[in-house]
């Protein structure tokens, strides 16, 4: 009697350990199903982070490079962002080339103002790409002190045509008589 009932006691052990395993397998098919589930969404978000970042790289890319050729327009150049995947983020590297030949960091680029150029460039996409802004308006404070004065007659023509191109009221401020146009308030 003693033996059977010791079996039963056995067999009733048996029945919840099995029934623990199979809650227990069950779980662990439900965490491989969202581990899964969870690969396949950060594939997408990656995916879609791709899309939005190489459309915003382009508009950037195509504002800036020609901001640079319609001032510069005997030297040829080009900028793009180089993104670099780097401790789980993205960075992004400014690259500039003049010639085909890359310039070491736009900072190398120096003599004519074509940084403070670049940098006006940066300013109007930044404006352009914000979906957030209802009226688009970019002031600026000495931005073009460095661009040599073979240049101005170029710059001034680039800020109409930026301002008129994206609806965008540029309010500078500026002591080169060169680069007065528009509106001017003179103090």
């Amino acid at each position: 009697m003693q033996v059977i009932e010791e079996i039963r006691k056995s067999q009733a052990k048996k029945q919840v350990l099995e029934s623990r395993l199979e809650q227990e397998k069950q779980l662990v098919q439900e965490c491989e199903d969202n581990l899964q589930y969870l690969k396949e969404t950060e594939q997408f978000s990656q995916e879609i982070a791709s899309r939005i970042q190489n459309e915003a790289h382009k508009q950037i890319s195509e504002i800036v490079s020609k901001c640079l050729s319609d001032v510069f327009e005997e030297e040829a150049y080009e900028f793009s962002i180089q993104f670099e995947e780097k401790r789980g983020k993205t960075e992004a590297k400014f690259v500039l080339r003049r010639n085909g030949e890359e310039i070491g960091t736009p900072m190398d680029s120096s003599g004519g103002g074509v940084l403070d150029v670049a940098a006006f460039a940066l300013r109007v996409a930044s404006i352009v790409l914000s979906k957030s802004t209802p009226r688009k308006m970019l002031l600026l404070d000495e931005p073009f002190r460095f661009v040599s004065q073979k240049y101005r007659d170029k710059i001034v023509s680039l800020l109409n045509e930026m301002s008129q191109k994206f609806d965008m009221q540029i309010i500078m401020v500026t002591h080169i008589e060169e680069l007065k146009t528009g509106n001017i308030i003179q103090l």
